[in-house]
């Protein structure tokens, strides 16, 4: 979309405001809002002047001002707004040279889109990410120096069986592990899902599918179409906030958290991916299930790098507590054709244009900016130094003896471990200039903050097991 289809769209949906978009280090989206008498075609070659310093992880307050340059391919209407808004998704300039701010995730990405062409690899990366997530009634929680807590409530969930609602109980509800998947009643979020779903198309997001997870209290997926490596992160975080805002017009409350349930599955976001040249799909090949050495070196790449890119894919102290052996976890860093035990699968698919590798580890709090780049870094390490995964696990890995368990390496169990590995093997996202040491820095202190608020915060499990002591 040029600039001048963008000032048509201003004028045929008589647009009141504009609003800029970028998404900060944690993932979460920001924005700030201008009457549409101030939006004129400077605002895309000159940007917008904001105050980065606000912003956690970011600049100090001495280097402050920074620049929001929207693009204009990224030009949506919001549907929620009261008053006629146009959204445009930003990048964060640096107002000293007018490029990328390093720290900025949709800069990273795109200069982790020209490290691929710059290698010769390939020119295109295709990304297709299954971020669950979980609808709930309402949810609410304490933590202070009086102690903590947590609720749940969902009139779906197995353990409301004898509530008294308004209305009745009429008993439809999955049980644990039963959300995958019957039809409503049992499935009682279908409306508010297809609702998702037309808010999606009418933003742009072209839908494949939705459906119950396998969880109970309301654990749902929304499948929407591959894309490049930064339209898919930008498409990844319309979806958010068209759950969240969805679910907030039905009275209800969404969440992309990995692990808000105790002993049920929690929410991944599986992501499927290639490498293209010239049209060609580097990945199909006469290999195991479909594929090329290329994709096989690119599994290599991951797995040898998994522990490092946890601490970006899986980057709350929350994102392990789903990363435990059982509930469907992709603990095991190992490859296998349709065997979901393993982190990696190879999907069937008819066409080689569709042969792909779905990684299963990441979970669906991380920056899909950050995620995605930083996946595709350590597959190309691997497609660079010949790295092989070896032979692909078709058994199920949950099943193995211990002798045979024990030497299949696996994913992190704590983000501080994530977070040590990615301060120790981080060259492979240095490359090219993706990721700058200063930034890698600035995420482990950020995330690091988390883990010490967390480790110095008595966990309600601990009075059961200790109190009496």
């Amino acid at each position: 979309m040029a600039v001048a289809d963008v000032m048509q769209m201003v004028k045929d949906n008589d647009v009141k405001f504009v609003d800029f978009r970028f998404t900060d280090t944690r993932g979460k989206e920001q924005h700030v809002t201008v009457p549409v008498k101030q939006f004129t075609n400077d605002k895309f070659t000159d940007g917008h002047a904001f105050d980065g310093s606000s912003i956690a992880g970011w600049k100090g307050i001495q280097a402050s001002d920074m620049i929001l340059m929207p693009d204009a391919e990224s030009a949506r209407m919001d549907p929620f707004m009261d008053e006629s808004t146009l959204i445009l998704t930003c990048d964060v300039i640096e107002p000293s040279d007018m490029k990328g701010y390093d720290r900025d995730p949709r800069s990273i990405a795109k200069r982790g889109e020209a490290y691929l062409k710059s290698t010769g690899i390939g020119d295109t990366a295709y990304f297709g990410p299954e971020p669950e997530f979980f609808v709930f009634d309402s949810v609410s929680w304490k933590t202070d120096m009086s102690g903590t807590s947590v609720k749940i409530n969902s009139e779906e969930a197995a353990w409301s069986s004898d509530e008294k609602y308004e209305g009745g109980n009429m008993g439809h509800r999955p049980g644990v592990k039963g959300g995958y998947f019957p039809v409503p009643p049992v499935d009682s979020l279908h409306d508010i899902r297809s609702a998702m779903c037309l808010a999606l198309e009418d933003m742009g997001v072209p839908v494949e599918v939705h459906h119950h997870e396998v969880a109970t209290a309301g654990q749902c997926e929304i499948g929407t179409l591959f894309s490049t490596l930064v339209k898919r992160a930008d498409w990844t975080q319309t979806l958010k906030y068209v759950v969240h805002n969805v679910a907030h017009a039905y009275g209800k409350t969404a969440t992309f958290m990995p692990k808000p349930i105790v002993g049920d599955n929690g929410s991944g976001m599986h992501v499927h991916q290639s490498i293209w040249k010239d049209g060609k799909n580097l990945f199909a090949g006469n290999g195991y299930a479909g594929l090329s050495e290329t994709a096989l070196y690119y599994i290599g790449g991951i797995i040898k790098h998994a522990k490092a890119l946890n601490a970006i894919t899986n980057p709350g102290t929350n994102s392990y507590k789903r990363l435990v052996p059982g509930f469907e976890a992709p603990v095991m860093l190992a490859y296998s054709a349709k065997n979901r035990s393993a982190s990696i699968r190879i999907p069937h698919v008819a066409s080689e244009k569709g042969r792909r590798i779905e990684v299963r580890f990441p979970d669906p709090s991380a920056n899909p900016y950050l995620a995605f780049t930083a996946l595709m870094m350590a597959g190309l390490d691997g497609i660079q130094n010949k790295i092989h995964p070896g032979d692909a696990a078709d058994k199920n890995l949950y099943d193995l003896p211990p002798e045979e368990e024990a030497k299949i390496p696996k994913v992190c169990h704590s983000l501080e471990m994530a977070l040590e590995a990615l301060d120790a093997d981080r060259e492979f996202l240095t490359r090219g200039g993706v990721f700058s040491n200063e930034m890698i820095d600035a995420y482990i202190e950020l995330k690091m903050e988390e883990v010490t608020r967390f480790r110095m915060t008595t966990h309600p499990v601990e009075f059961e097991m200790y109190y009496s002591l």
